[in-house]
This record gives C-alpha cells, structure tokens and sequence, in this order.
C-alpha cells in the first residue's frame, strides 16, 4: 500500500510539472540574414522599476538549429525612453545566430529565458538565410 501512495505521488507530480511546464508563454521571432554571418536574435538583460541593473536571466537552448549554432554573449544594454527611466546602462546577454557557411533557407531554434524569479518564458526562432544581393534592405 505505501508502495502505491509513493507511485500516486510521483505521478501527481510528473502530472503537475508537464502542467506546468505547458504554461510557460511562448512567443515567436523571425529574423533574415546572410549565411555564414552572425545575426544578432536577442538581448537580454533585466531592469529594477528604480532603473538599476537586475540579475541577468538564465538562457538555455531547448532545441537546437538544424543549419548553425547559437552562442551567447555579455554586453551591455543602453536603452532610453523605457516606460520608467529615461537612460540606462546595464549587463546584458547577447544571442548570435551563425549558420552553416552555405546554408540557405529557414532555420529553427527555441530559447527558454529564466529571470531571477524564476517565471519562465520560450522563444521560438526563425531565421531566414537568403543569397547575398537576393533582396533589398537585408
């Protein structure tokens, strides 16, 4: 019986992280470049409402691309005008984006972003490879 009661409880558990892992907001991105260079697909970085640098978010890859790599930087983030502070200056990380050196077409990748509070969020990446000179504005 007790055997039972700890398989129950193991289950509920499987049952109520799947749940929670279904809730975690996914949004999606696209983004057009050449093959072979680096295309910049994120920043990240995190704000105090006293307009003072919070703890960077934690960024992982959950699905790899399928035609590149994608590698993460620190940099800084200067932003004006945001809803609360007119200037700031804080640490951030940059997501780059390099494809396989004659690759072209769509490629896909999913990054989950984690900041300090732990509330979670997916992005869904789409980067389009196009030939040089194929089109205007890229």
């Amino acid at each position: 019986m007790r055997s039972l009661r700890l398989h129950l409880l193991c289950l509920l558990m499987l049952i109520c992280a799947a749940d929670a892992l279904a809730q975690v907001p996914t949004i999606q991105r696209n983004f057009k470049g050449k093959p072979g260079s680096d295309i910049n697909v994120g920043i990240f970085a995190s704000v105090h409402k006293n307009c003072t640098p919070a703890a960077l978010p934690a960024i992982r890859v959950v699905s790899p691309p399928g035609h590149g790599k994608v590698t993460v930087k620190q940099g800084h983030l200067r932003a004006t005008n945001l809803p609360q502070c007119l200037a700031v200056d804080v640490p951030a990380f940059v997501a780059i984006y390099h494809s396989d050196k004659d690759y072209l077409g769509q490629d896909t990748f999913t990054l989950e972003v984690v900041n300090s509070g732990g509330k979670a969020q997916q992005q869904t990446v789409t980067v389009t490879l196009v030939a040089p000179g194929s089109q205007k504005g890229i």
